[in-house]
């Protein structure tokens, strides 16, 4: 199956929403300013929900940057030239995976990171995050490609 530029553009748009989204409602600002107090949104208060749904959000994200990395690498690297916001979006996004997994780590039994590991973890994370949200709202509002 050949995804178009479309087909990734809209995957990755919808992905972006809802991971974004599941992240910030884990915090828990969406109970805190009463917004899950709307009708319809109660979920967004659900923890395990949004933890949920972030991880569904990670593993379609990983997948659709593996896919398109492998894509790149065998098939449209001597045609597609990446721009520097592409540049920047790539470092951002592989930031935001390492720092991911990391967290996911962190959540298991057997594994210890230190009080101090986890906040810079967290803040690292949360950065990166605000980073790449940023950098596509810049390539939206500015028409600026990640390829050419």
């Amino acid at each position: 199956m050949k995804t178009t530029g479309k087909t990734r553009k809209y995957i990755y748009t919808i992905t972006l929403f809802f991971i974004t989204l599941s992240g910030f409602a884990q915090m828990p600002i969406f109970k805190r300013y009463y917004i899950a107090d709307i009708p319809g949104f109660g979920w967004l208060a659900q923890f395990y929900v949004t933890h949920i749904m972030h991880y569904i959000a990670a593993i379609v994200l990983i997948a659709l940057v593996t896919y398109i990395l492998i894509d790149f690498m065998f098939n449209r690297s001597r045609l597609i030239k990446i721009t520097r916001t592409g540049y920047l979006g790539i470092l951002v996004l592989a930031g935001l995976i390492v720092t991911g997994v990391l967290m996911v780590f962190k959540n298991l039994s057997n594994i210890y990171f230190g009080h101090t590991t986890i906040i810079v973890l967290d803040l690292t994370h949360l950065s990166l995050c605000m980073m790449l949200l940023f950098v596509s709202f810049y390539s939206v509002i500015r028409k600026k490609s990640w390829v050419i």
